[in-house]
């Protein structure tokens, strides 16, 4: 029983911790939309059209993205694909503010100094070119049978073969 309540007492604790944090942000909401004006429509429109936007067009593309990358991609592309496509959805969507509205975010030194949009181009090319490379290198890997967890291991007539049979990296 004492093991029991050791395993629950963490999720018990982030649950409540949670709750206070859902009843927070419903008392910064209340305090903004409360004295109703042209605000409170803006405001409804961001929390009603933030997860249509969502749920309608970005996840359904992602989820088409991630369909077409198990499908198409060879075993040892697919991690660096996924990892390069998710950073870059990450970067994109914390870019979004600057690049849709010149002061989208609070000022900081030297933010707002430099182009947002060439600085996401190159962060975008820094991300795909080690995407790039560690692609590359697990293929080369696979191709030799090194590396990655895959000793050669003998076959039957005795040469040794890298993995499972019938896969190809």
């Amino acid at each position: 029983m004492s093991t029991r309540v050791w395993r629950e007492a963490p999720r018990v604790a982030l649950a409540v911790a949670g709750l206070a944090l859902l009843a927070w942000g419903v008392v910064l909401v209340g305090e903004l939309a409360l004295p109703a004006g042209p605000h409170t429509l803006r405001l409804l429109g961001w929390l009603v059209g933030g997860p249509l936007v969502h749920d309608l067009l970005l996840a359904p593309v992602v989820g088409l993205a991630g369909l077409a990358l198990s499908r198409f991609a060879r075993p040892a592309w697919r991690a660096p694909l996924t990892a390069g496509a998710v950073i870059s959805g990450v970067l994109v969507l914390l870019s979004v503010p600057l690049l849709w509205r010149r002061y989208g975010a609070p000022p900081s030194p030297g933010l707002h100094e430099g182009g947002t949009g060439t600085g996401l181009l190159i962060a975008l090319a820094l991300v795909w070119a080690i995407a790039l490379i560690a692609g590359t290198t697990r293929h080369l890997r696979r191709r030799r049978g090194v590396g990655l967890g895959r000793e050669l291991r003998p076959s039957v007539g005795g040469v040794s073969s890298p993995g499972r049979p019938g896969r190809r990296g």
